[in-house]
């Protein structure tokens, strides 16, 4: 499991962060998003819930996977971003929902900032990925 230093601890997170961070993992991971994980950060931080991270393949896989979670967010929940980040380059792409973050980068992007490390002390929230077609 991606990041091998997690530990679990309560979860404080609203049901709604969690049920859209849920939502948007989904969508990530049906287009074949990488190492997606969930983490609850309302203990941490006072401005957002729920972060979700994930990687994918190239500049226009993280568009296309940013552009899928946000589709299914207003599709599924009738919710829209507050704000959007970094769709121009496509090294990161930020989809601020208030309540829940949603962060996919390029790996090395990823790689760079850490943020899986940087808020270490977030619980994870568990999402299984569909299994991969051998």
């Amino acid at each position: 499991m991606w990041p091998p230093y997690r530990r679990n601890r309560a979860i404080s997170a609203t049901s709604e962060a969690i049920e859209a961070a849920l939502a948007a993992a989904k969508a990530i991971d049906e287009k074949k998003g990488l190492d997606v994980v969930l983490l609850d950060v309302s203990e941490l931080l006072v401005v957002t819930d729920v972060f979700v991270i994930a990687s994918g393949t190239s500049n226009r896989h993280v568009r296309t996977l940013a552009e899928d979670a946000e589709g299914k967010l207003k599709e599924d929940l009738g919710r829209q971003p507050l704000r959007r980040e970094g769709k121009d380059h496509s090294r990161w792409v930020l989809l601020d929902y208030g309540d829940m973050v949603v962060h996919v980068f390029d790996q090395e992007t990823r790689d760079y900032y850490q943020l899986e490390r940087l808020w270490a002390d977030a619980p994870v929230i568990e999402f299984e990925p569909t299994p991969s077609e051998a």
